[in-house]
């Protein structure tokens, strides 16, 4: 061992810390925990009792299979935006559709609590997009004015189709 090696004196705790950093950086990490811990209550408060002393207040409904059904569906959406977040877009579009679907069915959406954390996940996963794509958005450079150009004037060397653009490549897609 030499002193200069800086990953040998490194504390386990920190290096786990430093990969689930890495980790969580790669995904739409809060989306999916935001719309996990939003399926918890639509799925829990239809077949949950609360004791007020000597009174049982129950909210079994029929609804309740609906809203078990909606609330693991949410958690399932919630971790394959952790484990698959290349389909993060239709795990968000499907999250605001079961969540905005639970106000009917699921005792409006757990008590609006489950909604608005399964709401709040969903268009955060629709927001997020990988590190390398936010910076990807490249700085347009303006040919000059030419003096013969005038407001009518079209001038058909600087028109691209997108055909000819792009080295002959189609764009589409």
């Amino acid at each position: 061992m030499s002193a200069e090696s800086p990953g040998q004196n490194e504390h386990y705790l920190r290096v786990l810390r430093v990969r689930f950093r890495e980790w969580r950086q790669t995904r739409p990490f809060w989306a999916g925990l935001f719309t996990l811990l939003g399926g918890i209550p639509i799925a829990y408060f239809p077949y949950a009792s609360l004791k007020l002393g000597q009174m049982t207040l129950s909210m079994a409904t029929t609804a309740g299979a609906g809203s078990l059904i909606i609330g693991v569906l949410l958690m399932t959406l919630g971790l394959t935006m952790w484990f698959q977040a290349i389909v993060r877009v239709f795990a968000g579009v499907a999250t605001i559709l079961l969540a905005l679907v639970s106000i009917p069915v699921a005792n409006l959406g757990g008590f609006l609590i489950g909604f608005l954390l399964a709401l709040t996940g969903g268009a955060m996963s629709i927001a997020w997009a990988p590190a390398g794509e936010r910076a990807a958005a490249p700085a347009e450079t303006a040919e000059p004015a030419r003096p013969d150009d005038g407001p009518g004037d079209v001038d058909v060397y600087r028109t691209e189709t997108a055909v000819d653009a792009n080295g002959g490549r189609n764009s589409a897609g």
